[in-house]
């Protein structure tokens, strides 16, 4: 999961692009770049870390320009090494930097293309790296001195011809301009607007469009499926679709749990999706009281996410909503973290119970999804500890069963809490009374309601349909492996740390 911005102003664009990146902060805490062009002078700094701990004034001097690129990652392949940190850059052709939101499904094959076929060399383990040489190679091919619109199209369908998986990117071409592309399934989210200035249009692409609101910039549409959106250095916007059969397929955890509630994507508010999936959520919880007779005297949300799930639950059950946790929002999501030890101390330190919220109460905790059961383990036993009579948990998503191969670094399926494990089981591990997940046909309501258009969202993480229809046991077995606890350790442990500051200046 990561989070790009791409602007081409009629002034300096850094301090733009760095507020963006604030603002898509959620999508990404690991590592964070900039890039920008000046002239025939092209300007990086990225490294590991926060926004606003990758970039004090003086790198911010250093990235003058009129149009740049930006990028918070948090890694889903490869290291948490600055090397990896993004955009990215090539130099032939043009000189290319791309940054990348996504997971490509087939990179191991097209290393192999780029390194053996297109004589291109990879410097990571970073599918973006493979991506933007694809992207440059296509781009390259086709010989242009100078590469117009419609170059840039047909290197973007190449790029859909020969990638599969999620992919939402913007690129920037020196002496060309800016490009964003979404691939064919539209599997990961792509907004682009405009904002009026003295001196004419300034456009701007970014992951959500509350990066766009907060600076002024009018939304004109998600980029669509297959479709590219290009801006070139003279302020010019051109859109054409590039592939064939496109078909928007979106990540429906976008809306569960990794967007902001004041995104808009593919027409659907974030918030009122979040709003409809307590309204649902709150009608299984009826039916589950009505077997067991028991009373809820508290509805509690899990900081963050889940409070506007949480609002329609408490109004359906009339009982009150209360804050019983107090969030340390400089801890990072602990479902990434690698080792359970580790898991287990970041949850105490990221939520403290308010004890008189608990004390002597039937206590019903609302959260947005439940992933290894970490968090909310340790959160059932804060409230036990806090005095609560009775604990309850309602989930406002399905149970998490199977991999994200699209971009989010959820562990391997065997460390999911509900693997092999029912409903009450699960409750039981967790140490609750009783659990109640969302139905995935209310998730998909919930969200579908907000665009009837959209026949089919992604929901792989809960029924295990992969939509690009490419992934098989023998890639997840492979995924699995990469992604555990022990294969993450023994790469950070081999990871040599790259300069603070990393500075990229070339002729064009």
């Amino acid at each position: 999961m990561c989070g790009v911005v791409g602007i081409v102003g009629k002034g300096p664009v850094n301090q733009d692009i760095y507020d963006a990146l604030t603002v898509l902060q959620h999508r990404g805490q690991d590592a964070a770049g900039i890039v920008t062009v000046d002239g025939d002078r092209l300007h990086l700094r990225k490294d590991t870390g926060l926004v606003s701990q990758v970039f004090e004034q003086r790198h911010m001097q250093r990235l003058a320009g009129r149009m740049g690129i930006g990028h918070v990652r948090y890694p889903t392949a490869g290291t948490s090494s600055s090397a990896e940190a993004q955009p990215m850059y090539v130099n032939s052709p043009y000189g290319i930097s791309l940054a990348h939101n996504g997971n490509l499904t087939n990179a191991d094959d097209l290393v192999a293309d780029v390194f053996r076929a297109e004589l291109r060399h990879v410097n990571t383990e970073s599918d973006s790296e493979i991506l933007l040489n694809v992207f440059a190679h296509e781009l390259d091919k086709l010989g242009a001195f100078v590469p117009g619109p419609e170059h840039i199209f047909e290197a973007v369908s190449g790029v859909h011809t020969r990638c599969s998986g999620a992919y939402a990117a913007v690129a920037m071409i020196m002496g060309g301009g800016i490009v964003g592309f979404r691939d064919p399934h539209g599997i990961r989210p792509l907004v682009y607007g405009c904002r009026d200035t003295r001196d004419g249009e300034e456009y701007m692409i970014a992951s959500e469009s509350a990066a766009l609101a907060v600076l002024g910039f009018d939304i004109m549409g998600d980029v669509a499926p297959g479709e590219a959106v290009y801006i070139d250095v003279e302020g010019h916007l051109h859109v054409q679709q590039c592939a064939d059969e496109p078909s928007l397929t979106p990540c429906i955890f976008e809306h569960v749990y990794l967007a902001r509630p004041d995104s808009i994507m593919d027409d659907i508010s974030v918030h009122k999706a979040r709003l409809r999936m307590g309204e649902k959520l709150a009608e299984r919880i009826l039916e589950r009281l009505d077997e067991e007779g028991h009373q809820i005297d508290v509805v509690m949300p899990i900081p963050e996410t889940s409070r506007t799930a949480a609002q329609p639950i408490a109004h359906r059950l009339d009982v009150k909503l209360r804050e019983g946790f107090v969030k340390n929002r400089y801890v990072g999501r602990t479902f990434i973290m690698p080792g359970q030890s580790q898991r287990r101390k970041s949850v105490r330190q990221k939520l403290n119970a308010i004890d008189l919220e608990f004390n002597g109460k039937n206590v019903l905790l609302v959260e947005d999804s439940v992933v290894r059961g970490t968090t909310m383990q340790e959160i059932v036993q804060q409230a036990r500890e806090a005095g609560a009579r009775k604990v309850f948990v309602a989930v406002a998503a399905p149970p998490v069963r199977y991999p994200n191969v699209y971009g989010i670094d959820m562990p391997t399926a065997t460390e999911f809490v509900a693997y092999n494990r029912t409903d009450d089981e699960v409750a039981h591990y967790l140490g609750a009374d009783w659990l109640v997940y969302q139905s995935l046909d209310d998730l998909v309501d919930a969200a579908r309601e907000g665009n009837r258009v959209i026949s089919r969202f992604d929901c792989s993480v809960f029924d295990g349909d992969y939509v690009t229809g490419d992934i098989d046991d023998a890639y997840l077995e492979r995924l699995s492996m990469d992604r555990s606890d022990e294969s993450k350790q023994r790469r950070d442990a081999e990871v040599t740390e790259g300069p603070t500051v990393i500075e990229l200046h070339n002729h064009a």
